[in-house]
Parts: C-alpha cells; sequence; structure tokens
C-alpha cells in the first residue's frame, strides 16, 4: 500500500481515526460492545427463563409421565413446550451474551447459521403447532364424526413431526442469508474484532423472506386460527355441550368454557408474537440514516424480545390456570413424588 498517497487523499476525519485504538475505532463504527439496556433486560430475561424452563419442563414431564394427560391436543401443547425449552435453553442466553458482548461474534460462521436456524425453525413450529392444535379443536366440535380418526396417538405424531420438518425447511432460505461481516480493511489495519453475525446477502431478498415469512407464518395462521374458532363458537350455540373422548386437558366434556380456555391461548400467543414480526419488518424497510427511525426500533427491538421469550414462558401458566387437570398432575409432580405418580399411572392405565 502507498502510504504517502493515502495519506494525502485522506480527510480529516480518516486521519482522527487512523490514530484512535482499535477499541475506540470499533466504538465509532458499530457503537457500545455492551448494551446500555443489558441489566435490566438480563433482569427481566432471567426472571421469564426460571419461570420459563421449571414450567415448560413440568408440563413436559406431566404428558410424558401420566398416561391420562396423553390425549391429542396434549401431544401438541408437548411439542410446544419442546419449542419453548428450545428457546429458554439455547435462543436466550445467546441474545444475552451478545447484549454484554455485541462483538465479536465468537462463534464463527457455523454458530451464525446455527442461532438463526434455530430461531427461524421454533418461530414457524410454534406457529404451525398451535394452528394444528385448532384445527384439531374444530374437527372435533364441527365434525365429532371425524375425531376417531385424527384423534389417534399415531396420527397426532405423524403431523407434529410434519410440522417440525417443515419449519426446519422453511428456516433455511433465512439462515442462508446470513454470515459472518466484519469492518473492511484501513489504512492497511485489520478488524477481526468486529465480526458479527449478520445478512450479507442483498438486502431486498431478506426483506422479501421476512415479509413472506410473516404472512404465511403469522398473519394467514392468525387468520385461520380466529375463523376455526369462529365457526367453533357457532357450532357451540348450536349445541349445548358435544362430548368426546379425548379433549383438551383430559377426558372431560368439551364445553363452551373449554374452547374459551382454548381461545385465551391463542389470544395470548397472537399478543406475544406480534411484537416479535413487527420488529422483523421494521429492521427490514428501516431507513439507517434516520436517528428517530433508530430510536424507535431500539425500544420496539427490546419489547419484541420480552414478549418473544414471554411466549415461551406463559403457557404452562395458563395451563395451570385454566385446567384442573393440569393442576393436579403439577401438584403429583412438584409435591407428590414417587408412590403417589405411580399410583396415579397404575389407575390411568387401559
Amino acid at each position: 500500500m502507498n502510504v504517502s498517497r493515502a495519506l494525502a487523499n485522506a480527510t480529516a476525519q480518516d486521519l482522527h481515526e487512523m490514530c484512535l485504538s482499535e477499541k475506540d475505532y470499533l466504538a465509532v463504527h458499530l457503537g457500545s460492545p455492551r448494551s446500555p439496556v443489558f441489566l435490566p433486560v438480563c433482569i427481566t430475561y432471567l426472571t421469564i427463563f426460571v419461570v420459563g424452563v421449571l414450567g415448560n419442563s413440568l408440563t413436559c414431564s406431566v404428558i410424558l409421565r401420566h398416561r391420562v394427560m396423553q390425549t391429542p391436543t396434549n401431544y401438541y401443547l408437548l411439542s410446544l413446550s419442546a419449542s419453548d425449552l428450545l428457546v429458554l435453553l439455547l435462543g436466550m442466553p445467546l441474545e444475552l451474551y451478545e447484549m454484554w458482548q455485541n462483538y465479536p461474534f465468537l462463534l464463527g460462521e457455523g454458530g451464525c447459521y446455527l442461532k438463526t436456524f434455530l430461531f427461524e425453525t421454533v418461530c414457524f413450529a410454534s406457529i404451525l403447532n398451535v394452528t394444528a392444535l385448532s384445527v384439531e379443536r374444530y374437527v372435533a366440535v364441527v365434525h365429532p364424526l371425524k375425531v376417531k380418526h385424527m384423534a389417534t396417538r399415531a396420527h397426532v405424531k405423524r403431523v407434529i413431526f410434519i410440522l417440525w420438518v417443515l419449519s426446519m425447511l422453511c428456516a433455511v432460505p433465512n439462515t442462508s442469508l446470513y454470515g459472518i461481516v466484519t469492518l473492511p480493511p484501513k489504512f492497511g489495519r485489520q478488524f477481526p474484532r468486529s465480526a458479527i453475525c449478520h445478512v450479507i446477502k442483498p438486502i431486498w431478498i431478506y426483506n422479501l423472506i421476512i415479509l413472506i415469512s410473516t404472512l404465511a407464518f403469522f398473519l394467514l395462521p392468525m387468520l385461520i386460527i380466529s375463523i376455526l374458532y369462529l365457526l367453533i363458537g357457532l357450532g357451540l350455540r348450536r349445541q349445548r355441550m358435544v362430548t368426546v373422548v379425548d379433549t383438551s386437558f383430559g377426558p372431560e366434556s368439551l364445553s363452551r368454557s373449554h374452547m374459551e380456555k382454548l381461545s385465551v391461548l391463542v389470544v395470548v400467543f397472537g399478543l406475544c408474537w406480534a411484537p416479535f414480526h413487527a420488529d422483523r419488518l421494521m429492521w427490514s424497510y428501516l431507513n439507517p440514516s434516520s436517528v428517530e427511525h433508530l430510536q424507535v426500533f431500539k425500544h420496539v427491538h427490546i419489547i419484541s424480545g420480552v414478549c418473544f421469550y414471554l411466549s415461551s414462558a406463559i403457557n404452562p401458566i395458563l395451563y395451570n390456570l385454566m385446567s384442573t387437570k393440569f393442576r393436579e398432575m403439577f401438584r403429583h409432580v412438584t409435591c407428590y413424588p414417587g408412590w403417589r405418580s405411580s399410583l396415579l399411572m397404575t389407575n390411568a392405565a387401559p
């Protein structure tokens, strides 16, 4: 490199940056390596983490250990809990670490792909599980004669397997857009500590994929779910009660109150995931040169993150509040281990 020519063409800003240490240079171009809201967000996330991991672990334990709880609907709830545990155990620590140290990204290109793939997969799997759950409830109420075919454990397991495979396949396009980005060399200096996991393909491709995923995996499913529950409500108006062998939370009658409880799950799910998709869309069409836009996005990003992880922790709480059967089983798992659980399994066995 011809240093004299470079210096001759350098601006005052270039000369100033040339004299900066690597740490200061990175701070100028990438901002502080630690998020200014790390502490309050960390406390909030850790609270959600403890509640979510305990709640979802109990949910999985209750459904897997007690045959009476192994109903078609509860298999979907089990799949949803597994997705939530993946988010909390793998996704949250990564995000907290990135807030603690925004750069460099230490996991390399493979870690960047894995992180993006995980988030995309659990996002799609969650909405597909809730949609499948709603379809199963719709058939149980509106077309009860088809319940026997759809209510078999083998059928539900096949559906859940297909949902997860589909989620993984649909996560590939967005994952393929990411890679490791570093600041370009300047005056012969390299900046390997500026490495971040970021979009490396043309931004218009990313914007298109985010738009399609929001439509296909949030707006459309929520529309379908809303229509299904509207039809369920109309069906329940025509008949005071429909008796089903396997219902939402155990072998009990499927009344209006049960559908209202399931509706609450869907509404809470939609409210928690809406900020996440709004955050992605906002980032896609954000004007990076606008300070006002960046400030608004920072607040939206924090809210969307809290809601995203809250959605992984709140479901077990709702199960406990809304289902007597789940409350009983949670109590047995947490307070009456050993012989009480074995007795319950024995009594529940056919």
